[in-house]
């Protein structure tokens, strides 16, 4: 018997407590995002299984939608495991269609930019998993942005690339 998902809100797991999470089996969606071409619903399944080292994100996209705008980052590395369904891969080399079972790394930098799309006529459904990290930065090519994420207190921005600031402005 598959024991229940935990809560997000539980505390931590007691030492030595293994966790399941089946990735292909019915889910309670932690979160469903409904801008258009972005619409996909996902689950922290890190989270429900206590994991601290590594994120991991269940997604399920329907077809014609992409999980998140074309990035990469620093501080983070990702992994793409496709559950369910043929999604398609943009990264720099172009896109390719994916299969159920494969498995791809983005690492950091502008080698791992990538976005997963849903070209396909049925769902399809990606786990990403990520290494957690203090600080992460997040760059959107596309959209001439720079995000940051801080871990531990929870600060985060979005910024325009465009304008170049000198280090000493607005000091006194």
């Amino acid at each position: 018997m598959t024991p229940e998902p935990r809560a997000l809100d539980d505390p931590p797991l007691e030492s030595g407590a293994v966790e399941v999470f089946n990735l292909e089996g019915e889910q309670d969606w932690d979160a469903e995002n409904s801008r258009e071409g972005f619409r996909h619903r996902a689950t922290r399944v890190g989270d429900r299984l206590g994991a601290r080292a590594l994120g991991a994100g269940l997604y399920e996209l329907p077809p014609g939608e992409k999980t998140w705008p074309y990035h990469y980052t620093y501080g983070m590395e990702e992994w793409l495991l496709v559950v369910s369904g043929t999604p398609t891969l943009r990264s720099p080399e172009g896109e390719r269609e994916l299969a159920r079972g494969d498995l791809v790394v983005f690492r950091e930098g502008p080698e791992g930019a990538h976005q997963v799309i849903n070209r396909s006529a049925e769902l399809a459904r990606v786990l990403i998993l990520s290494s957690e990290s203090a600080l992460t930065v997040v760059h959107y090519p596309d959209g001439g942005k720079v995000g940051y994420w801080a871990g531990s207190d929870g600060q985060r921005g979005l910024l325009p690339r465009e304008r170049e600031l000198d280090y000493w402005e607005g000091e006194a």
